[in-house]
């Protein structure tokens, strides 16, 4: 080995033993993780500080949070892997002071400690508001769907048993009909045991398929999964479809720091104002800009975001069909708020007429005299319909048009809600290595992504101050 870097002898004594401190430089993350920790309250967080009077003798929790902050860093998320780590892994040494949980304790760890570990994401958030991260308080909120722990195959919808139901009573008929056409050419040395054994099975097969039914119909999804019951059927891209979580999150425009997330099994519509709120109480401001794609477009929903004090900028897709059936689209129609009435391409008038409730929302209806409308010879492009061109209005549409008008007037915004809400799912999705969640249940699932976030914080922050100046605020 003449002219190469030589290594040292593997059976070459010390005097001295090197120290764990020696291998792990100042700028090491793992230092940061000690720090953060070690200058948390985990009692005032929900964790069991206090030894039990009986008993071995437990791990601390801030022994166990260490184990899990490192390993969700380096993209290690399984308790047998951690228990590997823990006992060769010169960090984890360093970190935990040589101590090597088994993965059963590992895992109990992450399962008892769920609500403790999110206050623990919060208290970092804490840490970021008090270095004055967030000074512009504009967030951007979006959904992203992460596979569960549960195949399409085990989730079932009602047209989805019904044909399974039909394919084995098809496949029930042909065994019979074999049975009846073996009886029929009386054949006295034909075995038809494997035809009845089969017959049998999908009898069997078909009382699971009922009972299953049964339970689909009476869930409020008309859906089940059998594998993690919380995982929901949901549209991913287009048409495709997955069983997975969608987990909300509300990131800061300015550091790209998630201050807010939430797993849930339910579509994005619905969810701006309450992901707005929590953004909220963790910036510690009132007024909060929050930018959200289409797909929270909702007019109950923005009226409460805005009520309570927050300013959504939420674009409204056009899902209304009229170009395509060759009519003018409603936006063609001008709304004047001083006469309450609506102008036509054709420059009628459309006044008020009365007002209805349709789905707990007042509306009102706006339409033209029929002898007008008739005569006017736009109305082959107006509506296809003999009657005149309704159209329908909520009474709290002036607050959606005022931020329609918001939205004009700041072009780039949804721009900036692209380059800031999509890069950390991408980053974290990477991490996972694009996998589905380890755990089951959507409190054990919120926890696993709790810990991912944690892990993109700290990073993230590493990153602007640097390890040091991080280490330093915290222990200020």
């Amino acid at each position: 080995m003449s002219g190469f870097i030589e290594g040292a002898c593997r059976k070459q004594a010390t005097l001295f033993p090197d120290r764990l401190d020696d291998y792990i430089t100042e700028e090491n993350p793992v230092r940061v993780i000690d720090a953060f920790i070690d200058n948390l309250e985990l009692s005032n967080l929900g964790f069991k500080t206090a030894p039990a009077d009986t008993g071995r003798p437990a791990y601390h929790p801030s022994t166990m949070l260490k184990l899990f902050v490192y390993g969700y860093l380096n993209r290690i998320q399984s308790s047998r892997r951690l228990e590997r780590e823990a006992g060769r892994n010169v960090e984890l040494m360093w970190l935990l002071g040589r101590l090597a949980p088994d993965f059963k304790t590992i895992a109990d760890f992450r399962k008892d400690n769920g609500k403790s570990i999110k206050n623990t994401c919060r208290a970092f958030i804490d840490i970021c508001r008090q270095l004055n991260m967030f000074t512009d308080a504009v967030v951007a909120i979006d959904g992203s769907k992460f596979k569960a722990v549960n195949s399409k195959e085990n989730n079932y919808t009602p047209k989805k048993l019904q044909f399974h139901i039909d394919r084995v009573e098809r496949h029930i008929d042909d065994y019979l009909q074999q049975l009846d056409d073996a009886d029929k050419k009386a054949e006295k040395n034909v075995d038809d045991t494997p035809i009845k054994e089969k017959i049998a099975w999908l009898k069997k097969r078909l009382l699971e398929l009922r009972a299953l039914e049964v339970e689909v119909n009476n869930h409020p999804d008309k859906q089940l999964s059998t594998t993690d019951p919380d995982s929901r059927l949901l549209k991913t891209q287009g048409m495709t479809r997955a069983v997975c979580y969608n987990v909300q999150s509300a990131v800061d425009t300015k550091h790209h720091l998630i201050v807010a997330h939430e797993v849930t099994n339910k579509q994005d519509r619905g969810q701006l104002c309450s992901m707005g709120e929590q953004a909220r109480v963790a910036l510690g401001q009132d007024a909060v800009t929050v930018l959200a794609d289409k797909g929270y477009y909702s007019g109950p929903d923005i009226k409460a975001t805005q009520d309570a004090g927050m300013t959504p900028l939420v674009p409204k897709g056009d899902t209304s069909g009229s170009e395509k059936k060759g009519i003018f689209n409603r936006s063609r129609f001008k709304y004047d708020a001083e006469r309450d009435v609506y102008i036509c391409p054709a420059n009628q008038l459309l006044p008020y007429r009365f007002t209805s409730l349709e789905h707990g929302m007042m509306q009102k209806r706006y339409w033209a005299h029929d002898p007008t409308c008739r005569a006017c010879q736009l109305k082959p492009q107006c509506s296809n319909s003999k009657q005149s061109r309704r159209i329908t209005r909520w009474e709290h549409q002036g607050q959606l048009d005022q931020m329609d008008d918001l939205i004009t007037s700041m072009p780039d915004s949804m721009l900036i809600r692209k380059q800031t809400v999509e890069h950390p799912f991408g980053t974290i999705k990477s991490w996972m290595g694009s996998t589905h969640f380890l755990t089951k249940r959507i409190q054990n699932v919120s926890t696993e992504m709790s810990l991912h976030v944690l892990a993109y914080n700290l990073k993230r922050m590493m990153s602007i101050l640097g390890p040091d100046k991080l280490i330093a605020a915290m222990r200020a």
